[in-house]
């Protein structure tokens, strides 16, 4: 997929609205987790180094009307520390103060508009909304993949207004996931895991046409043990997806491609970070047993499918990888990943927020081929879905 390249903006001395991903982990107003904003430190340099007037704008949660609590006032310091210059905050998105701030604006110059969803336009792709946004500037500049599964106006409705491109993060997030169906090193091996099937059908049946195995794990291999007829006790797990789980096995044997499903758990008697865990054969789950991780025997079975692959795509923790007691599995995929891609054996491509935590919390970040910054945007493009944010940037062939 091609998409406009920025690097052929005329950007010199012109305003460049910049739609950054700067929906980050915040607790009591102070920023707990910088990767969305470590990640557009390069586009931005990019842009200022060639002389724009750079105008970031982002959302930050799901506020209903202005929210003080999910202002984006306390991303203003962090930008300016890592792009070495002052980077002011402005109060506002849209009206007379934002068009004066901008108007001010040097060559080189970078502010920060408020949060966009203090505003029902922004969701609502209101053409009105799109047009305050557009307002004073020359250039539109996606570097938001994670929200490009919206058609929001910050994300579509300004390139129906300006000249529209992508941004370098945009690019590699792109290419990685298109490198998965467009180029891939086989065998392929995809993880997915997490909570639930019915929010991941659409992945689990795409990649099964595309991928050499897949292990399947995390409350959702609960649900596929259940419709293999296993107990499986007082856990988190999907009754109504038994004919699906059921359908998706029947659909990887027709494509060949082999499931890795678990054979046995970490279980609890109660679920508490607390807990002590216990490992539980399959068809040994008791009635008040709380699953909580994959067990290590499923787990030994998953690091040895990933000796055997060349590209992994990991998607969803195995467990409640934000507890220590049942951080095990998933812990164990991600420095077997980073190990494996270290070595130069594998490409891995990991992408949702629960898998990047964990990535995180195992130091393993910069060792991996990819890590997206995206999780909805993620899922979407696997499915095989068109963005309309990717769309809107697409180069005509």
């Amino acid at each position: 997929m091609k998409l406009k390249d920025m690097s052929l903006a005329p950007i010199q001395g012109k305003v460049v609205l910049l739609r950054a991903d700067l929906n980050v982990q915040m607790v009591d107003g102070v920023v707990t987790d910088t990767f969305r904003i470590d990640q557009i430190i390069p586009t931005i340099k990019s842009l200022i180094s060639r002389g724009a007037k750079v105008v970031v704008i982002s959302h930050l949660g799901r506020p209903n009307g202005r929210d003080e609590s999910l202002t984006l006032k306390p991303i203003a310091p962090l930008l300016s520390e890592r792009l070495g210059t002052s980077v002011p905050f402005v109060n506002d998105c849209i009206g007379p103060v934002v068009d004066a701030e901008i108007l001010k604006l040097n060559p080189g110059n970078v502010i920060l508009l408020e949060n966009l969803r203090f505003y029902a336009g922004e969701e609502a792709n209101d053409p009105e909304f799109a047009k305050q946004l557009a307002l004073n500037c020359d250039i539109f500049v996606n570097d938001a993949f994670a929200t490009a599964h919206r058609a929001h106006a910050s994300t579509y409705g300004v390139t129906q207004i300006l000249p529209s491109y992508a941004g370098l993060l945009m690019h590699a997030e792109v290419n990685a996931l298109s490198s998965i169906f467009d180029n891939p090193k086989k065998p392929v091996l995809a993880i997915i895991a997490g909570s639930k099937v019915s929010t991941k059908i659409d992945v689990l049946k795409n990649l099964i046409k595309s991928v050499n195995s897949m292990i399947i794990d995390g409350a959702m291999g609960t649900t596929f043990c259940y419709a293999m007829g296993y107990a499986v006790g007082d856990s988190l797990y999907e009754p109504t997806m038994k004919e699906t789980a059921l359908e998706i096995m029947e659909l990887a044997k027709q494509y060949g491609c082999e499931l890795i499903l678990p054979v046995d758990k970490t279980i609890a008697k109660k679920y508490a970070p607390e807990s002590d865990p216990i490992f539980r054969d399959m068809n040994k789950i008791e009635p008040d047993d709380v699953i909580l991780d994959a067990g290590p025997i499923s787990t030994e079975r998953q690091l040895a499918a990933i000796d055997k692959s060349k590209m992994v795509i990991w998607n969803g923790t195995v467990g409640m990888a934000e507890w220590a007691n049942f951080s095990r599995g998933s812990f164990a995929i991600a420095n077997h990943l980073a190990e494996q891609t270290k070595m130069g054996k594998i490409e891995s491509i990991c992408g949702g927020g629960d898998t990047v935590a964990a990535i995180n919390a195992t130091n393993t970040m910069n060792d991996m081929t990819y890590v997206s910054t995206a999780g909805g945007a993620f899922l979407e493009f696997v499915e095989g879905k068109k963005l309309p944010g990717v769309e809107a940037l697409r180069e005509v062939e």
